[in-house]
């Protein structure tokens, strides 16, 4: 069977070699102290370290020069530059958290946000993201969902959220010809949608078990399933489902997707730039900017270059690997 997701993540942030916390730490120090920042030494240093070694920065900060790296960097950064920076100093999982909690706090709720984030996850990155959310806003983060979203768009995010998707890796070949057989009865095969049947398969099934469904149900129909998506549903709810299956089937098509998004036409939604290159970039931000050049017939640096200025634009590229 045709396997379509990326065998190998390719990540554009590694680990330095000859790694030296104590120098990072008085450099950062120095570049911050007195009048005036060193904007490049700031790059120069957390752009090029992975979060891991970030961590130990700021423990070295603390310990050896009794500040806060992160308040520092806040009193002397400022705007989209500071973004990046100061999310590049969390841990990853809390990130997203943010990420999350800002897309739902205040007036307004950031539907594409939730999706892209809930919707890429495996069950086990679920778990903790929930975990680590309630801890840190001290509330369940289904809850929180829940009262910023509604309908079956709502039941598909609890469903994800409470995280009873199966492991990595479990596939019953047979049953996926079955829920194939489901979905087509619950969409195309009948007049109107089932939704629920959607959700449960799409958001219950590993991302392995996906894969076979997807094709047996091309095989079935002569479909694919994403025409059947677009033909049965609309609104929040087809573009999470449709998340799920790009996810499945390419993972690094939907974040150079997203990424094109947020750069056509007038304006540039940074919060998503943002987002996701510091979010990607020790995961398959490598395999992004692959598909993004394939797809895009251009590089994601020269897009981001043309779309981003000053410090916020260097710190970008570098992490991109291409300062």
């Amino acid at each position: 069977m045709a396997r379509n997701r990326v065998d190998k993540a390719k990540p554009t942030v590694m680990p330095a070699e000859n790694f030296n916390p104590s120098a990072d730490a008085a450099a950062l120090r120095k570049a911050m102290k007195g009048f005036g920042t060193d904007e490049q030494t700031i790059i120069d240093i957390l752009c090029r370290r992975c979060n891991w070694q970030r961590q130990v920065i700021a423990e070295t900060f603390k310990n050896e020069l009794g500040r806060d790296l992160i308040k520092d960097l806040k009193s002397e950064l400022s705007g989209r530059f500071e973004d990046v920076i100061i999310g590049l100093m969390q841990p990853p999982v809390n990130y997203l958290c943010q990420q999350l909690f800002k897309a739902m706090d205040g007036i307004g709720t950031n539907e594409r946000a939730l999706i892209e984030i809930l919707c890429s996850q495996n069950n086990e990155q679920m778990h903790h993201i929930a975990r680590v959310y309630e801890e840190m806003y001290n509330r369940p983060l289904a809850e929180h969902v829940c009262t910023e979203t509604s309908g079956d768009f709502r039941r598909l995010l609890t469903l994800i959220i409470t995280g009873t998707r199966d492991p990595p890796g479990t596939v019953d070949p047979e049953h996926a010809v079955e829920q194939a057989k489901q979905l087509y009865d619950a969409g195309e095969g009948k007049w109107g949608t089932d939704e629920s049947v959607f959700n449960k398969i799409l958001a219950h099934s590993s991302f392995d078990q996906l894969e076979y469904v997807f094709e047996e149900y091309k095989k079935l129909t002569g479909r694919t399933i994403e025409q059947a998506l677009k033909a049965e549903l609309s609104g929040d709810l087809y573009h999470a489902l449709s998340a799920i299956v790009e996810c499945v089937q390419m993972a690094p098509h939907f974040f150079a997707t997203r990424l094109f998004k947020a750069m056509d036409g007038l304006g540039t939604d940074d919060t998503t730039l943002i987002r996701i290159i510091v979010s990607r970039s020790e995961i398959d931000l490598q395999n992004i900017k692959d598909e993004y050049e394939q797809m895009y017939n251009k590089t994601l640096v020269s897009a981001v270059k043309s779309e981003t200025s000053g410090d916020y634009k260097k710190a970008l590229c570098t992490l991109l690997g291409n300062a």
